[in-house]
């Protein structure tokens, strides 16, 4: 009888039951939820705003809001909101740098009115410079993407492998994948670069084309090669 007594004491003293207790009471873990979630959103919006400003300085390239958020222990939705303040700030003061936004993704980047000083001490290299053919070729790339180069040129009326190629080379679309269809031709789309050269925040901020203007891209690419639209239409170019 002793001995039993002595078992009991040993594994399953009060402390012990009482740990139990705490560890499995939902409250409790919900307590311990909320005491870190405060601790992550202690920061004050001015703290935020730049913290942000100093990652984006820092990294150059764009970086995606959920890492921003991640890194700062904060949702996502709280860094857009400062985001978006202290871009304002930067617009109100036109400041020789640019907040952009860029689909989920921020930057920080160069006022492009202040590009050719830039040239000047930098040698920095102009910005390409897109021929009717390339902004043609790019449009219809922005609108109807994905898109593969068989449909570009069906909507063109002509072979379309160099403004695709230089379009590529300057980096304003780029290769989506691949349609499942036979032969597996490449799909392409616009690229963060070219939200950068336009000057928008993703390709919904596109203005609406309407199917009159896609025809005059098509007779704008007839009367270029002089090649009869019937010509084109029977051999579904």
């Amino acid at each position: 009888m002793e001995e039993d007594k002595e078992v009991l004491s040993i594994t399953d003293t009060p402390e012990t039951e009482e740990k139990k207790v705490s560890s499995e009471d939902p409250k409790e873990d919900t307590k311990a939820e909320a005491g870190e979630l405060a601790s992550e959103n202690s920061m004050t919006d001015d703290e935020l705003k730049a913290s942000i400003e100093a990652i984006l300085f820092a990294y150059g390239n764009s970086v995606e809001c959920e890492r921003i958020a991640e890194a700062l222990c904060v949702s996502a939705k709280r860094v857009k909101k400062c985001f978006k303040a202290l871009q304002k700030e930067y617009d109100d003061r036109k400041a020789g740098i640019r907040l952009l936004e860029l689909e989920d993704s921020f930057q920080m980047c160069t006022a492009t009115e202040h590009y050719e000083e830039l040239i000047k001490l930098c040698h920095v290299p102009k910005k390409h410079k897109l021929t009717d053919v390339m902004l043609e070729t790019l449009s219809i790339i922005a609108y109807k993407q994905p898109v593969t180069r068989q449909e570009i040129e069906a909507i063109r009326g002509v072979k379309s492998d160099f403004p695709i190629n230089k379009l590529l080379e300057y980096n304003l679309i780029q290769e989506l994948g691949r349609k499942e269809v036979p032969g597996r031709p490449v799909l392409f789309g616009t690229s963060e670069d070219f939200l950068r050269y336009f000057g928008i925040s993703s390709a919904e901020e596109l203005p609406d084309i309407s199917p009159e203007k896609m025809e005059e891209f098509k007779k704008e690419a007839f009367d270029e090669t002089n090649i009869p639209k019937e010509l084109i239409e029977m051999n579904n170019l």
